[in-house]
C-alpha cells in the first residue's frame, strides 16, 4: 500500500460517496436474497434504511457523514435478531466488498468495525437465544 492510500480512510478506499452507495445497495440485494435474512427486511421502508446505512457506514469508515439514526441497539430493538442472523449478514457485506478494490486487511478492517456492534443488534434484540 502506498503512502497516499495508508493515508485514506476506508470510506475513500471504497471509493467515497458513490462507492458507498454502490456498496450498500449490492450489500442489500444479497441480504434480501437470503431467505433467511428476508423476513427482518419485510415492513422496512428500503429508502429510509439504506439512507441510515449510509450514514452509519461513513461514520464507521471515517467518512464525511455524521449518523443522525437511533442507536444500533435502540434500532434492533424487538427484532429478535439471533447470533447466527448477524453473523450471516456480516458474511454477505464480507462477499460483498470482495467486489471492490480493497486490500484483504481493509476488508478485514471493516468486519471488525462492524462487529463491534454485535452486541447491540443482538442484545437490543431480545434473542431468546444465541
Amino acid at each position: 500500500m502506498s503512502q497516499v492510500e495508508s493515508q485514506m480512510t476506508l470510506f475513500d478506499r471504497l471509493g467515497g460517496v458513490p462507492g458507498v452507495v454502490n456498496m450498500i445497495d449490492r450489500f442489500y440485494a444479497r441480504v434480501l436474497a437470503d431467505p433467511t435474512l428476508r423476513p427482518y427486511f419485510e415492513d422496512v421502508e428500503m429508502y429510509k434504511l439504506q439512507r441510515m446505512q449510509f450514514e452509519f457506514f461513513s461514520v464507521a469508515l471515517g467518512g464525511p457523514t455524521p449518523y443522525s439514526g437511533r442507536t444500533v441497539q435502540h434500532a434492533h430493538q424487538g427484532r429478535r435478531i439471533s447470533r447466527q442472523h448477524f453473523q450471516t449478514f456480516v458474511e454477505h457485506l464480507f462477499e460483498t466488498l470482495k467486489d471492490y478494490q480493497l486490500s484483504d486487511d481493509d476488508r478485514y478492517s471493516i468486519i471488525a468495525k462492524i462487529n463491534t456492534y454485535a452486541d447491540d443488534v443482538i442484545s437490543g434484540s431480545a434473542a431468546a437465544s444465541d
